[in-house]
């Protein structure tokens, strides 16, 4: 519908430009020989006014901030990226009518996925932001951009799901929790920009074709033979039957849990894909787990590594009839070998028992973490290690407790796994550190206030704040599931020591000197 724009043709001729507020929109009116274009002055870059701009041959504008350059007859952005919005012009005599109606909100959606896609691509925070906020405001609900920007840029993970993925149930909670739109478009935009920093000039990795009936016993088979055509192929052929990933999760978690499988990673993901697709309402569902699938089979089979090959045979020693009452005190010290030893003691106490005992020990190792390792630059290579190898211990045991509380049959796995953590970081610690000042004496203000400040985090690196808010999120699940448990006190200081003290985040010196130790030794 065309309404009249108030500016005689005349009057634009004669001055070249005018702004004029019609309908909630500022327009922006050029006259370009006997032409007339309509387009919104807001430039879509940083919203500077297009109508200070330069106007150059071939109906071409120029935003004078920071060069970005429009055709007036499409909208096209020819230096920059997102496009000006255009308005249907009609000259009656004198006078200038413009269509200033809304294209149909389907269009507008797909206009906003489409510059999702580009945005993601660029790895652009800015204009994802934009797109995010453009459905917003056609009606649509943002949490189906991130399902889309999952969707379309699966075939870039060589290896699978990502932490962007597993944080991704996490920022949506927030989402969720969040009292301006503000705060949710902060958390929504959160895993969205974290997903393209992790696709950012990936090639494609295209996911094998075909379908095959679901057996559970055949996909564990398969992600342990590393078999990714065969796994997918089950993986599709349980989505093509109508399962959810509710009756396939008990199959994920047995593959998840067969090994010590990167630091934790696994568990995490396949409990955290539940979560995501639940809170993405059942959207993007075979991408997801196809990149879990692929994630799994890709994982390292850390047991294999000569500090850990007493695992395999504790597993196997494992009958359930260790009397040992356990406590954290009987871990906290205790290397890898003598962990695993100490927990097959107490094999029969009761899960609960032999659970709170393992999460004590590595809550007192988070809290004692010796920040040296940290801050070193001439360690060896296997001494690389930082706050993020104690906080998996964390997250790993409130991921692999939901897997276990639907598979009991996995708890001796998840619990000789805890003592892997336990052992493992003893000698990353030390006792001879002040760490009163981090006690957690109200709870629940700690809780708030810490997920609170989740929102604007101000940390740059995306994997350091996804770190954050799945520690902050296995924290409050835990406390939730167990409020008295003897951890808890622990649990919350050494969290509050790890969220408020700095993290060196560049190891540029580290890295160099450790290189030229490599390439001494090289033969």
């Amino acid at each position: 519908m065309f309404v009249a724009s108030g500016v005689p043709r005349s009057e634009l001729h004669a001055k070249g430009r005018k702004v004029i507020r019609k309908e909630g929109k500022q327009v922006l009116l050029i006259a370009v020989g006997e032409r007339v274009f309509a387009i919104a002055n807001r430039c879509p870059h940083e919203g500077y006014p297009l109508s200070e701009g330069t106007l150059g041959p071939d109906c071409l504008l120029t935003c004078n901030w920071h060069n970005w350059k429009f055709d007036l007859r499409s909208g096209e952005a020819l230096v920059g990226r997102d496009p000006v919005r255009t308005y249907p012009v009609e000259l009656r005599g004198d006078e200038i009518f413009l269509d200033l109606t809304d294209p149909p909100v389907d269009m507008q959606r797909d206009r906003a996925l489409q510059g999702l896609e580009a945005a993601v691509a660029d790895n652009d925070m800015a204009r994802m932001a934009r797109e995010l906020a453009r459905l917003e405001r056609a009606g649509f609900d943002a949490r189906s951009a991130l399902a889309h920007a999952i969707a379309v840029r699966n075939a870039c993970l060589e290896d699978g799901m990502t932490h962007a993925h597993a944080a991704a149930a996490d920022w949506l909670l927030l989402a969720e929790r969040a009292t301006t739109p503000e705060l949710r478009l902060t958390a929504l935009l959160e895993p969205v920009a974290h997903l393209a920093e992790d696709t950012l000039g990936a090639g494609e990795f295209a996911y094998p074709d075909g379908g095959a009936e679901w057996d559970a016993r055949a996909f564990v088979a398969a992600i342990e033979a590393e078999d990714e055509a065969r796994a997918a192929a089950t993986v599709r052929g349980a989505l093509a039957e109508g399962l959810t990933y509710d009756a396939l999760r008990p199959a994920f978690a047995e593959a998840a849990l067969a090994h010590y499988a990167d630091f934790g990673h696994c568990a995490i993901y396949t409990f955290k894909t539940g979560q995501l697709i639940s809170r993405l309402d059942g959207e993007a569902v075979e991408p997801l787990l196809l990149a879990l699938t692929r994630m799994l089979i890709r994982a390292t089979r850390e047991e294999r590594l000569p500090e850990f090959r007493f695992y395999a045979k504790a597993l196997a020693a494992w009958d359930g009839t260790g009397s040992e009452a356990a406590y954290p005190e009987d871990f906290i010290g205790a290397s890898i070998d003598g962990a695993l030893k100490r927990t097959l003691a107490s094999s029969c106490r009761g899960t609960r028992e032999l659970y709170d005992a393992l999460l004590g020990a590595a809550a007192w190792n988070l809290l004692h973490f010796d920040r040296r390792f940290e801050e070193g630059t001439s360690g060896a290579i296997a001494d690389n290690i930082g706050w993020l190898d104690f906080t998996h211990a964390l997250t790993f045991a409130n991921a692999s407790r939901h897997l276990c509380e639907e598979r009991p049959d996995l708890w001796p796995r998840l619990l000789l796994q805890m003592a892997l953590f336990v052992g493992r970081n003893r000698k990353y610690v030390s006792a001879d550190q002040n760490v009163a000042q981090f006690e957690v004496r109200d709870r629940d203000s700690f809780l708030s206030r810490e997920m609170a400040s989740l929102y604007d985090h101000g940390i740059p690196e995306p994997i350091i704040a996804c770190h954050r808010v799945k520690v902050q999120c296995a924290l409050e699940d835990e406390l939730g599931a167990s409020p008295d448990a003897p951890w808890a006190d622990t649990m919350c200081a050494a969290v509050n020591r790890y969220l408020n003290t700095p993290m060196k985040r560049h190891h540029g010196l580290r890295t160099a000197t450790q290189a030229l130790d490599f390439i001494g030794r090289e033969s």
